[in-house]
């Protein structure tokens, strides 16, 4: 039988955590996600419009290399790339607040 899609965010979300096990993984998506938002910062301040091309080249190499070298799994944006984005962001203000490894614990059980 087919597996669920899932159509909410908030159905999301546990399976995103689950995704981001490891606390490398996570670290490599903070990497990519800050480089992200510097390279757009940037490409408005300077304005240099060619630095928006870094900016999915950065937020997914890191991200990727995450999820195949540290995670070994596949990363959700091949399935959810809305919701998977969303959730980066999600769990980027998590690990700012220091929440994210509690979050982690708490769905993993």
């Amino acid at each position: 039988m087919a597996e669920q899609r899932i159509t909410r965010y908030r159905d999301f979300w546990p399976f995103y955590i689950l995704q981001h096990s490891q606390a490398g993984t996570r670290h490599l998506h903070f990497i990519g996600t800050s480089g992200a938002i510097v390279l757009t910062v940037l490409s408005a301040v300077l304005p240099e419009a060619w630095l928006l091309l870094g900016v999915p080249l950065c937020g997914y190499f890191f991200s990727w290399a995450g999820h195949f070298f540290v995670e070994k799994n596949r990363p959700a944006t091949f399935i959810y790339p809305i919701f998977s984005l969303i959730g980066d962001f999600h769990m980027y203000g998590m690990m700012w607040m220091g929440r994210m490894d509690s979050a982690v614990k708490l769905t993993a059980k």
